[in-house]
């Protein structure tokens, strides 16, 4: 038995083939180990021409024709039917792996008899996820957050699959994937995360062609996802866990209409077409247990979405969309060949002013100021401030497009300003260590910059780690003004690696930290790495990297991952 199938829906997918088969004809776990199964849709261009010619070049790829079904579900179905490995990874027709990917995911599978086997994901379609913050070897959707994962670019035990007749929707149908999904997570008794190598490119097409991005009306959309809250409703009992899977389609799916940014695009009849339609389902769909378990602005919306307030909506969005996270830098410097970061974050109301809680009566009020005014949010109570406040330093590879977790999170705590008022923030030391830092092996050689995620009180902001006077006063030694923009470097390994860190990227400066190995970089690399380091001239870089051919592509990002930043380094 071959150990894995590959399987692919095509529709009319054209140049994109060529594009995504390079880094499936040659993974590295062996082409005789693996098989890979295209499924033609029924396409009306030459892409069943070009499959077929991929087909009689390569032995381990097969083809299969069938007639349009109109979605990715019955190909999917088809290809699952038609394979002969022991594990089934689904890769989309514009999406790639990366050349080490089957071997180290049907490894963790194979060592933990896993039922579905979750990739880390990387590319212009997903940012970071804190469910590939760490490698688990065994976990089921009752014990780790997979529910934030509904997408089906995974690898999955064909026995397992055919055992409980776990099948895609047919035919036009959204939000298939979720729907697979859930029902195969409530079934899996082993699942394993991936988060140590990356696996999965998960890529927006430049001409918008991804199947997600089709139009839809909110009525058809929201119909299908109450099949995807049916199937869980269906197959768990009442309470804790039900809610909690029900709640990220409540958070995600139902409040994003009524969210900013798009609560405050639409107007008229449309913004009325799917608020109507988003607040039927919550008070339909949903037991009250899922808003009730929210953090207090999320809960909010909730509740006003639910007592039919639309103004209300659209103010508190409003104002919701100036708040901006505040991270300053407590401590940094250099202990032991790490670098050790002290930071606290917060959050900021628009006109400057923390974004609070005040005590009345021995209950803690959500920022009053906030939502003055506010019809329907007066008052609002957030009994637990502190059971939804969570963050984390991640470290960006912005060679690879790569993030990292350092092994540390931010603690939440309350913080006295008077009167009152109390403010949520996140504190703690994270430690980055050059040597481990990427999956357990040492940082790849280019610039990472570093950011802190946040969500506080139900508001979720990513930000830049950037230097101040009051991070320059408490820095440790060799950090200073007087230093200019680099606060020190360390050479760390037994062959060594210059690590080089520093402030750079405006006048704020964000925190990066410049890795090189042994030996000189040349001006194309610095030159190279420098484009990787400035945030607009890496998407360009980016853009311009997609369309070249593969081979080029991989010798350019190699040039990249060796530059080094500075000619003073």
């Amino acid at each position: 038995m071959l150990k894995v199938s590959i399987v692919v829906p095509v529709y009319n997918a054209g140049p994109y083939i060529d594009l995504c088969a390079p880094s499936l004809l040659h993974q590295t776990l062996g082409k005789g180990a693996y098989e890979i199964i295209y499924v033609d849709d029924g396409s009306t261009d030459d892409s069943g021409q070009r499959l077929d010619a991929l087909a009689g070049k390569h032995a381990h790829v097969r083809v299969v024709h069938q007639e349009n079904s109109g979605w990715p579900g019955k190909p999917r179905n088809v290809g699952v039917r038609e394979a002969r490995g022991e594990y089934v990874q689904f890769v989309d027709q514009d999406d790639e792996l990366t050349p080490a990917a089957l071997e180290h995911l049907h490894r963790l599978a194979v060592r933990n008899r896993s039922d579905i086997v979750l990739g880390k994901v990387i590319g212009t379609m997903q940012g970071p996820s804190n469910v590939f913050k760490r490698t688990v070897e065994r976990c089921t959707v009752e014990d780790a957050p997979l529910i934030e994962s509904l997408t089906p670019h995974k690898m999955f035990r064909r026995d397992f699959l055919l055992a409980h007749d776990l099948r895609f929707p047919e035919g036009p149908v959204r939000l298939e994937d979720q729907l697979f999904m859930v029902r195969a997570y409530l079934r899996a008794k082993t699942v394993s995360i991936l988060a140590d190598h990356p696996c999965y490119v998960w890529k927006r097409r430049d001409d918008g062609g991804n199947t997600s991005s089709r139009g839809t009306t909110p009525e058809d959309y929201y119909g299908h996802l109450r099949t995807v809250v049916d199937a869980i409703k269906q197959e768990t009992r009442s309470g804790p866990l039900q809610d909690h899977l029900l709640r990220r389609s409540y958070r995600v799916e139902l409040l994003r209409p009524v969210g900013e940014p798009r609560v405050l695009k639409r107007t008229g009849k449309n913004l009325e077409r799917h608020f109507d339609v988003v607040r039927g389902m919550a008070l339909e769909a949903y037991p009250p247990g899922v808003r009730d378990g929210l953090p207090a602005l999320t809960r909010l919306r909730g509740h006003l979405l639910e007592e039919g307030h639309l103004d209300s909506l659209v103010e508190l969005a409003r104002r919701v969309q100036g708040i901006r996270p505040e991270v300053t830098v407590d401590d940094i410097r250099w202990r032991d060949g790490k670098l050790h970061v002290t930071t606290t974050v917060g959050m900021r109301r628009a006109d400057g002013e923390p974004l609070t809680l005040v005590e009345r009566y021995g209950r803690m009020l959500l920022d009053p100021d906030l939502l003055a005014g506010i019809r329907g949010a007066e008052g609002w109570e957030a009994p637990h401030p502190l059971g939804h406040a969570h963050g984390e330093l991640l470290v960006h590879d912005t060679a690879q497009d790569l993030w990292w977790y350092p092994d540390a999170d931010l603690i939440p705590r309350t913080q006295p300003l008077g009167g009152g008022r109390h403010r949520v923030v996140l504190t703690g030391e994270t430690v980055i260590d050059p040597l481990t830092l990427a999956g357990g092996r040492p940082m790849a050689p280019g610039t990472h910059m570093v950011w802190a995620s946040a969500q506080l009180l139900g508001v979720g902001r990513r930000a830049r780690v950037t230097r101040g006077d009051d991070a320059t006063r408490r820095a440790g030694p060799g950090i200073g003004a007087g230093l200019g923009p680099g606060f020190g470097s360390v050479r760390v390994g037994s062959s060594p690696h210059l690590v080089i860190s520093g402030w750079g990227g405006g006048p704020a400066g964000q925190l990066r930290l410049a890795v090189r190995p042994p030996g000189r970089a040349t001006l194309a690399h610095r030159i190279l790495l420098r484009t990787t380091s400035a945030p607009h001239l890496r998407r360009t870089a980016r853009t311009v990297l997609d369309q070249l051919p593969p081979d080029v592509r991989r010798r350019a990002r190699k040039l990249a991952r060796r530059a080094d930043p500075w000619s003073g380094g």
